[in-house]
């Protein structure tokens, strides 16, 4: 190989490993939602509006009863406002839940409706559609959702020392 191209394969390399360094950042449960980014959650209400309020209700409000699984097995679709859970989960659960789905994230066949939306979305799409659901939220709601977000990038930097 010529020095020229060993510098090209080092310079694409170096290239994907930043790629892959940003994308690991923006979804390691950092503060990577953007709730108070209008276009962000402008761009997300439309997402939720399409994909996700089928289920979760057009007001976040989720299914009756989403605590208990019907006769399916399954469990209904909670809500996403302050009611529900959704807050106790930090941005990288969040991101990974919608992108992969319940059954594929838990794996030991878990079954869950709700699909994973990674041939659907991009991920910048599910960020907007979640950024869209915490902006809903109560401030105080949102304020302790960005304290779980710091306690768990301080856990897995821990971790992964």
């Amino acid at each position: 190989m010529t020095r020229g191209r060993l510098w090209a394969v080092l310079i694409v390399l170096a290239l994907v490993a930043g790629a892959g360094f940003h994308f690991a950042r923006s979804v390691d449960g950092g503060n990577t939602l953007r709730p108070d980014d209008i276009k962000v959650v402008a761009q997300g209400e439309k997402i939720y509006a399409k994909y996700c309020a089928s289920c979760h209700g057009e007001n976040l409000k989720g299914q009756p009863n989403w605590r208990q699984r019907g006769p399916n097995g399954l469990l209904p679709a909670p809500p996403h406002d302050a009611s529900g859970h959704t807050w106790h989960h930090p941005d990288e659960l969040l991101f990974k839940m919608t992108k992969l789905g319940p059954a594929k994230l838990v794996g030991d066949g878990y079954l869950s409706a709700m699909p994973g939306y990674e041939t659907t979305l991009s991920d910048a799409e599910i960020i907007a559609a979640l950024s869209y659901i915490k902006s809903r939220w109560p401030a105080e709601i949102r304020s302790r959702h960005d304290g779980l977000n710091r306690r768990y990038a301080a856990e897995n930097k821990r971790n992964t020392r």
